[in-house]
């Protein structure tokens, strides 16, 4: 092989080596049983490994589609502080237009009618400016942070219902959008998008309480053989965790509070021998104020809490097991990081419910302060929950409180003193955004106005899975034909052609993988259109190199003469269909965004192999010495 195309090579064999890598968690779960697939569940492994699959459409998957409106006239009567007749007119014909053009701005739509009915705001919505101008902004950022606090709901409710990869986004100002792939049960889905979401403040168990529950569950479960079955895996995959003290991880000793002895003795334990003697605390990791789960360990330990002897125990304390809301990433001994999710013990009463929040706003810290510059939470209650909050921080100062959202805690920070008056100042984020997000989750307790389910769609899994088998078929056969004229047109060098063609699909796929992209239907679509433009640039390539042929070249000097002379028309075509898909990606929504990232992907990675690829191949046989005709 000529020593200057090497690079080329060690490219071209780097990156399909990545694509084989990429793609190959879809084609290993695409051929699981369902016998497997719940296997992976148990041991922990399925969620890692579908993250790393191509995610398949409500097309292709079945399953349903939703769209939820927020009704925007009551939100202006929620938020006026006073009405009257003309006001209840105005909201009224806001209304009847809405019914006859429902995609029509309803803020548009107000200011039109105020402005019809002569109608002065500021006798409405003292708090939101002075002018009709500066009023209607306001009420279009109220309208804005309720959608955000509905897509927080959704997302919590979405999470405990086990849909997998969900999509919930924003439709416009007053709309979302959840596709749920999979889920056929209409009716849970309904009841579980419409209900109120429930904001509780529960008082988390002091340590002493919750090292005696873990080691009375550690007894309870020592010996079952079903919850033996769900951990053997994970004993093998963790025995060097729990048996290394430097890693971050917790042995069993520092889980109890025992003594340098006994963690020595602890150290002992490898493998299996630790969780046949402890179970349950050998899956937790110590966080220092909390205890932690590692995200492959969650579905084993909720095995575990929900065994009907370990719902006793925590009975008899009074407390209940509730995990945060999302997992952090902690640094490993080997320098990786580790996905783990916290486990507090909380009281088994809710000391408040959200319907006591009044406000939440999340900003910087004023100058003078302990927390000046830091991002920080301002909390304000109604009267009721002012008096019941004093009681609460007084007799617990020193303890942390859990805030609890459709049972997951979304933070728990230190009461530090009693707070009178309902207002509460809540420290510790890391960012503002995180400041924000966790004042949405405390206004998440009262919507301010209702949501309705204005379109719902149902896509059956016989549906899906005829999609699916059309789809492939389509590409299959779309694809030999492609092969076969090449190879009976071009010769060998359509056999170069075949291997680019291949590859360009196979990336693609790759491609989409990585990027924890979604396949519709559209997508496929878009596949196959990848597969013409890539052999669309390797013709046009074969004839200007059978035209230098022509003119009596030679094979070296016809392929540089080809390759040289189609590179422009290449590069123009191709470029233009880039532009088009960026486009199409950038106001496009649902399948056409689909479609769109398909072909994007499709012909830069076409370019590549048609340019790069086969130009490589190409010059390491005509480079050869004696080389005198090439077959094309």
């Amino acid at each position: 092989m000529n020593s200057k195309l090497t690079p080329r090579f060690l490219i071209i064999g780097l990156v399909l080596t990545w694509a084989i890598w990429a793609i190959w968690p879809t084609i290993q779960y695409q051929g699981l049983s369902d016998v497997e697939l719940e296997s992976l569940r148990e041991e922990g492994k399925l969620e890692q490994l579908e993250s790393r699959t191509i995610k398949q459409g409500l097309d292709l998957k079945g399953g349903m589609y939703i769209v939820l409106e927020v009704d925007i006239p009551t939100l202006l009567e929620n938020l006026a502080e006073n009405m009257d007749g003309k006001f209840n007119q105005s909201v009224s014909s806001v209304r009847d237009q809405l019914r006859v053009s429902p995609e029509a701005d309803s803020f548009n739509l107000f200011s039109n009618v105020a402005n019809e009915k002569n109608l002065k705001l500021s006798r409405y919505y003292f708090d939101y400016g002075s002018s009709n101008e500066e009023i209607l902004s306001a009420l279009g950022e109220e309208a804005e942070d309720a959608i955000n606090r509905v897509l927080e709901i959704l997302q919590n409710r979405v999470d405990q219902f086990g849909v997998a990869e969900p999509t919930i986004q924003k439709q416009g100002n007053q709309r979302i959008i959840v596709e749920l792939a999979g889920v056929q049960d209409s009716e849970r889905a309904r009841a579980l998008l419409e209900s109120t979401a429930l904001l509780e403040f529960y008082i988390v168990k002091d340590v002493t309480t919750t090292n005696e529950l873990m080691i009375k569950i550690d007894q309870v479960l020592k010996g079952d053989e079903s919850i033996a079955a769900v951990t053997k895996e994970i004993a093998t995959q963790t025995s060097d965790e729990t048996s290394t003290e430097d890693d971050g991880t917790v042995s069993v000793s520092d889980l109890f509070g025992e003594s340098d002895d006994a963690a020595a003795t602890d150290s002992a334990f490898v493998g299996q021998d630790i969780f046949a003697e402890r179970p349950f605390s050998a899956m937790l990791r110590d966080l220092g104020n909390t205890i932690g789960v590692p995200a492959k360990n969650v579905y084993a330990v909720r095995k575990m809490l929900e065994t009907p002897e370990v719902q006793d125990k925590m009975a008899s304390v009074g407390g209940a097991f509730l995990f945060s809301h999302k997992p952090q990433d902690y640094p490993t001994v080997d320098g990786d990081v580790e996905s783990i999710y916290s486990l507090y013990l909380l009281e088994d009463q809710a000391e408040l419910t959200g319907g006591v929040v009044e406000e939440a706003k999340a900003n910087l810290g004023p100058q003078g302060s302990t927390s000046a510059g830091q991002p920080i939470v301002n909390l304000s209650m109604n009267s009721d929950g002012a008096r019941k909050w004093a009681i609460v921080t007084g007799s617990n100062v020193g303890r942390q409180v859990a805030i609890v959202l459709d049972n997951k805690v979304h933070m728990a920070p230190n009461i530090r003193e009693k707070i009178a008056g309902g207002g509460t100042l809540i420290e510790g984020f890391a960012s503002i955004d995180e400041a924000k997000d966790i004042a949405i989750v405390l206004r998440a307790g009262a919507l301010p106005a209702p949501v309705d389910i204005i379109e719902e769609r149902t896509v059956g899994p016989s549906l899906g899975a005829d999609s699916v088998r059309r789809g492939t078929q389509s590409v299959m056969i779309g694809l030999a034909i492609v092969l076969v004229f090449m190879l009976v047109y071009y010769r060998i060098s359509g056999s170069i052609a075949d291997f680019a063609l291949i590859w360009n699909i196979v990336m693609v796929l790759a491609v989409l993988a990585s990027l924890q992209a979604t396949l519709t239907l559209p997508g496929i679509a878009g596949l196959i259109l990848t597969v013409g433009m890539s052999i669309d640039a390797n013709v046009i390539i074969f004839e200007r190199i059978r035209e230098e042929l022509r003119k009596g070249k030679t094979p070296k000097a016809a392929v540089d003469g080809g390759y040289d002379r189609a590179l422009t028309t290449i590069i123009d075509a191709n470029v233009t269909t880039l532009i088009a898909s960026l486009v199409l990606w950038q106001f496009g929504t649902g399948p056409i965004k689909g479609f769109a990232t398909v072909l994007f992907w499709g012909i830069l990675i076409s370019m590549f192999t048609a340019i790069f690829v086969t130009r490589t191949i190409f010059n390491s046989f005509t480079s050869r010495k004696g080389m005198t005709k090439l077959s094309i």
